[in-house]
């Protein structure tokens, strides 16, 4: 066992996540606690106010304010729902600062889209939770993102949050302290079952959509893997074998609507994404997701939704999400 005790700071961004914060510091709480040793310190890092608010309300008190010289092993960004709202140049500076000498940085849930505003992941892979991927994708493309629940490449670690973290802390504990302790602790959480890295951050299509037909699986998933132009009924149908008619009729006995309308559910729900996540023109996205312009995007948000696309770039308290 490593005998000096790992110093980790949290920096908390108001309205971050405070499952995925806890899921990251709970582990270390834990290590300590069952080994009888101070395996691991941590400490609370604020963008400015003495106490953060997560997206439920709860608050953590901070020592600490960004910019503020630190010892540390490890920073971890712990951001909520609307990470692209953060424009903090102070703390986007200290970031990149600290990158610069060296330190070992990680963002969990959508802190990892902060760490890609400071910069600092320039030429790393990185992930990141699926709801922000689209507004990432479309603001940093020379970013390599994946869609794992991890990713530790050299001393970058990005996590895509909710209870993801589990997992990464015990590959973080192992790595420093190994496999035993790693799951004595993951069992102390109940946390059985050890996903690796590059597990998948959502359910299957067959599991989402509740549907066991493999025409229609392959047809889902070419959709959703073309949210933006969309493909053509005949193009769908003729990639998995069938005819217009008989995808029609696949689409309205398994799911009970029509081909066309769960597309533009499918193009609608990447909108929305994208209006909450970046700071990309309304018409950019109305056009990016298949519309034919902006009033035709209006149009068919507030049809889907109950709100106009701008009032999407408005947050509510509390809305945070992830």
């Amino acid at each position: 066992m490593a005998e000096q005790p790992q110093t980790v700071g949290f920096l908390l961004i108001p309205g971050f996540a405070l499952m995925s914060y806890a899921a990251a510091v709970e582990p270390l709480r834990a290590a300590n606690l069952l080994t009888g040793r101070e395996l691991y310190r941590w400490v609370h890092i604020s963008p400015g106010p003495a106490e953060v608010a997560a997206s439920c309300g709860a608050t953590v008190a901070c020592t600490v304010t960004a910019g503020t010289p630190v010892d540390l092993d490890l920073l971890l960004v712990c951001a909520g729902g609307r990470p692209a709202s953060f424009r903090d140049k102070a703390t986007l500076g200290w970031l990149k600062a600290l990158a610069g000498r060296g330190m070992r940085i990680g963002g969990v849930s959508g802190g990892p889209v902060i760490l890609a505003r400071a910069g600092i992941m320039d030429g790393y892979h990185m992930t990141v939770h699926w709801e922000h991927a689209p507004a990432v994708s479309e603001s940093y493309p020379n970013i390599m993102l994946s869609r794992s629940i991890y990713i530790v490449d050299r001393n970058r670690l990005t996590c895509a949050g909710g209870i993801a973290p589990l997992d990464m802390m015990h590959a973080l504990i192992a790595e420093r302290h190994g496999p035993a302790l790693a799951r004595q602790v993951s069992d102390w959480f109940m946390h059985t079952d050890i996903r690796p890295a590059q597990s998948a951050q959502r359910a299957s299509l067959t599991a989402r959509y509740g549907v066991h037909d493999s025409r229609l699986s392959q047809a889902l998933d070419l959709m959703d893997s073309h949210p933006g132009e969309a493909l053509k009924r005949g193009e769908t149908a003729r990639r998995i074998g069938l005819s217009a008619r008989q995808l029609d009729r696949l689409f309205s006995e398994k799911l009970g609507v029509s081909y066309a309308s769960h597309y533009r559910k499918l193009r609608l729900e990447r909108a929305r994404d994208l209006l909450r996540q970046s700071a990309a023109p309304i018409s950019e996205i109305a056009l990016g997701c298949g519309f034919s312009s902006a009033s035709h995007f209006g149009r068919a948000y507030r049809e889907a939704f109950g709100v106009t696309p701008a009032s999407e770039r408005r947050p509510a308290p509390g809305s945070e999400r992830n």
